[in-house]
C-alpha cells in the first residue's frame, strides 16, 4: 500500500475549502491543506495568461487517487482543474500509517 500527495489549484479560497472539506468527509483525503494564494501563468487557449489561484495538497492512499480526482473535478469550477499526484517515496512511519487510517479503500467507509 502506498500513499500519495495529490496538489490541485483552485480559483478562491472557497472553492479549495469546499472541495478540501468533501474530500475529508468522505475519507478520500486523511488531510487537505489550503496553502493560499498564489500567482500563476499559463497557456490557455493559445495565449499565455496570469491569474491568482490557490494552491491545494491533499494526502491519501495512492489507490484512492483516481476517484479523489473525479471528485474535484465534479465540483471545480475550472474546465480543465490541475490536479497531480505525486508518490510518497518515505517519511514518518507513524504518519504514513495515519493516512492510510483515515482514509478508506473506495473512500466511503467509516466516519
Amino acid at each position: 500500500m502506498t500513499e500519495s500527495f495529490v496538489y490541485m489549484t483552485c480559483a478562491t479560497m472557497r472553492e479549495a475549502e469546499d472541495i478540501g472539506r468533501v474530500l475529508v468527509e468522505r475519507r478520500l483525503a486523511a488531510c487537505v491543506n489550503v496553502l493560499g494564494a498564489i500567482s500563476s501563468m499559463y497557456w490557455w487557449q493559445g495565449r499565455v495568461e496570469r491569474g491568482e489561484e490557490v494552491s491545494v495538497i491533499a494526502k491519501t492512499r495512492t489507490e484512492l487517487v483516481p476517484e479523489l480526482t473525479e471528485a474535484v473535478r465534479a465540483m471545480h469550477g475550472y474546465d480543465v482543474p490541475c490536479v497531480v499526484a505525486l508518490p510518497i517515496e518515505g517519511g514518518n512511519p507513524d504518519f504514513l500509517a495515519w493516512i492510510r487510517e483515515e482514509t478508506r479503500p473506495g473512500g466511503r467507509g467509516e466516519g
